[in-house]
């Protein structure tokens, strides 16, 4: 009795993490492998990343409720890694990202991830999205995709045409979409029937219905865990003095810690317990892809599905997310080979599905409401993550959000009152800066130059030396010869600056 007692003192909340971390398991098992086949990578990685974001990942402090492991967010940066680097650099690139979000979370800069426009993030993961929507199609279909995203979206009418052609593709095809349509009715069946995951159970009736109708569909290819991992090699190691390689990991960094705080944010919403410790979190993410990177696996990142389930499913502790690491490696160790009878097309179907939730149809037709700048930021990051690549899309969304905000921030107001008799009064009021100078030079030299002017600069917020030095040039030589002086109000001293 005794035992009984000091074992439930000790472990308080065993039954209830126990419990979620079965739920978790099963609904990151079909995502890790999806995403890795979607990667273009053995599905044995995916599983090593879920294991390591559980176990090790899972064990540390930051946020005691999140799940990591390998995210459809960072599939197409994975595939053009892949693609252009070679599996082998994948390792060395992860472990690169790591190590610098290590840096980043003993340096303290954790918190300021919150700070990136959510509209960047949005567009982001709507550009992710429509491109693994596109590329997954194809995947679909039993057919290659293009390397480019916008090669995948353009390509895809002459990609059903010929699949219209073939018995095989139209077989794939069903299948991918008989998954999709189980994704979809699941969570409108009785409750007792959605204690089982939405996508564990549309992968496992695709993989009985193929074996069942003999159906004609590729499956996943299996290694075995022990021949996937892949340790850095010097000839992998020395490819981080290529620039393009440099690139590659500051984006995997940016995104992959961006992707985990925001989740982070999300999650606290969810929960009554802990709130999330930002630079310990962005610790336990790099400690995790150092692991993840050494193995030669995919990049980690903080899950939103996985952690809501998590929570959903009535976890307590942190142990409910390492458990689900262990079941992962359980079934990597034991049944490797129930990967092999998986279809490529329910995969396809599973990421399909997901890359749909990742475009924010709903909250751009808000933001275009309230803020269409920022519903414009988050378009165009996503359209540039199409057209160009992740990196240079995510750049140029950050530019265009600085560039607003230093438009925002420079925003000024000329009120002139003329009562006919006496000195124009010329109020100025917001933020004086060298953005707007040639709009506020062109509206002073428009007021007449043989009247009295009083130009009063108390209504500014800030007043930068360009335009200082503008105003100052301007009110010497407007006046016209006989007429009194421009006089000026001058701005308090502590709202100016010297430049």
């Amino acid at each position: 009795m005794s035992a009984t007692v000091d074992h439930r003192t000790k472990f308080p909340h065993l039954r209830q993490d126990f419990a979620a971390s079965l739920v978790v398991f099963l609904v990151a098992l079909p995502l890790c492998v999806g995403v890795a086949v979607a990667s273009g990578v053995p599905a044995e990685l995916g599983l090593i990343t879920g294991i390591v974001g559980g176990v090790v990942t899972g064990m540390m402090r930051g946020s005691s409720f999140q799940v990591s492991g390998p995210a459809a967010g960072l599939t197409v940066l994975v595939f053009e890694a892949v693609q252009e680097f070679g599996l082998p650099a994948l390792g060395v690139i992860v472990l690169a990202s790591g190590l610098l979000q290590l840096a980043m979370g003993a340096f303290r800069l954790g918190s300021w991830f919150r700070a990136i426009s959510v509209s960047v993030v949005e567009g982001m993961l709507a550009g992710i999205g429509l491109v693994i929507i596109a590329g997954q199609l194809y995947a679909a279909a039993g057919m290659t995709a293009p390397a480019s995203g916008l090669g995948k979206i353009s390509g895809l009418p002459r990609a059903l045409v010929d699949a219209a052609g073939s018995t095989t593709a139209l077989a794939s095809l069903a299948l991918g979409a008989g998954t999709i349509a189980v994704m979809l009715v699941w969570k409108r069946l009785p409750r007792p029937v959605r204690s089982v995951p939405a996508a564990l159970a549309a992968v496992a009736l695709a993989t009985l219905a193929s074996l069942a109708f003999a159906m004609p569909v590729d499956t996943v290819e299996v290694q075995g865990l022990a021949g996937s991992i892949q340790l850095p090699g010097l000839d992998a190691i020395g490819g981080l003095a290529d620039v393009s390689v440099v690139g590659t990991v500051l984006a995997f960094t940016l995104i992959a810690s961006a992707e985990s705080l925001f989740s982070a944010a999300a999650v606290d919403r969810l929960h009554d317990g802990p709130r999330t410790e930002y630079d310990k979190e962005l610790i336990a993410q790099g400690t995790g892809n150092v692991m993840s990177g050494f193995l030669g696996a995919l990049p980690m990142t903080a899950v939103i599905v996985r952690s809501s389930a998590n929570v959903q499913a009535g976890a307590r502790t942190k142990a409910s997310r390492v458990l689900h690491g262990v079941w992962l490696l359980l079934f990597a160790a034991l049944l490797p080979f129930a990967l092999a009878l998986i279809p490529i097309p329910a995969l396809a179907g599973i990421l399909i599905h997901a890359g749909w939730k990742l475009i924010p149809l709903r909250s751009t037709v808000t933001l275009w409401r309230a803020h269409r700048g920022e519903a414009l930021i988050l378009v165009v990051t996503a359209v540039a993550i199409v057209a160009v690549n992740m990196f240079e899309g995510v750049l140029i969304g950050l530019a265009l959000s600085v560039a607003k905000t230093a438009w925002q921030a420079s925003h000024i107001r000329l009120e002139v009152t003329d009562k006919g008799a006496g000195p124009i009064e010329a109020c100025l009021t917001g933020n004086a800066t060298f953005l707007r100078l040639p709009k506020i030079l062109d509206n002073l030299e428009a007021l007449p130059q043989d009247r009295p002017i009083r130009l009063d600069l108390s209504g500014l917020h800030h007043l930068d030396h360009a335009c200082g030095t503008a105003l100052e040039n301007w009110s010497a030589r407007h006046s016209a010869a006989g007429t009194e002086p421009v006089k000026v109000t001058e701005l308090p001293l502590e709202r100016a600056t010297s430049g």
